[in-house]
């Protein structure tokens, strides 16, 4: 689903759907979506692979071409090996640093595994089929609680109480999003992780950890 297509959904569910008097503009529903799409990022974020190239004598890369980074899982250097090698490292700020006893000596490739956020925008979605619904539901109960607060204490049409039931849909809708963030997580997932040694380990490089 692109933007358009699943605020279409998410007007559906607010009951929103008279365009001629929107309770929420297109904008509004657009940040909420993002909202949305930022948590489920951070609990299942999309997976990524960069390839960088080091600067010889040095063990640190400039990451500041891989945008909206969740994390950095894993570093291999030398790529291309099997089993592959992969190498301890740091991040701070844009900067990854080898962790290694010798640095480079030539302008070698460095393969980078990280997470990033999920996109939804005009063009489409990174976010799998199977979760576009959750989606759906974040966004609504972000809607539902901000139009809540918003009309507190102002005449509404549907009754002074209306607020109260916005509110209330929107914190169960919120707290179903939340107990599916939590139950498909990638930190509640197992991960399997094995102990390479390379067949002929870089000078100063010792066995490690890959994904």
């Amino acid at each position: 689903m692109n933007l358009a297509e699943i605020r279409d959904r998410l007007r559906t569910d607010l009951h929103d759907e008279d365009s001629g008097a929107y309770r929420w503009t297109d904008g509004e529903l657009d940040r909420h979506i993002q909202h949305a799409v930022r948590e489920f990022s951070l609990a299942l974020p999309l997976e990524a692979q960069a390839t960088l190239t080091t600067t010889p004598g040095s063990r640190e890369l400039s990451i500041d071409s891989l945008t909206d980074i969740v994390a950095i899982e894993a570093v291999e250097w030398p790529v291309g090996q099997y089993p592959r090698s992969f190498v301890r490292h740091s991040v701070w700020l844009d900067t990854l640093t080898l962790l290694v006893t010798s640095p480079p000596s030539a302008a070698d490739d460095v393969a980078v595994y990280y997470t990033q956020l999920h996109t939804i925008d005009g063009s489409g979605s990174t976010v799998p089929a199977q979760h576009e619904d959750l989606i759906a539901t974040g966004a609504a109960g972000y809607a539902a609680v901000e139009w809540s607060s918003f009309a507190t204490n102002r005449v509404n049409v549907g009754g002074q109480d209306v607020w109260r039931e916005y509110l209330a849909w929107g914190e169960d809708r919120l707290a179903a999003f939340q107990k599916a963030l939590a139950k498909h997580g990638r930190r509640n997932a197992v991960r399997i992780r094995q102990l390479y040694t390379p067949a002929e380990a870089p000078p100063g490089q010792s066995a490690v950890t890959g994904p």
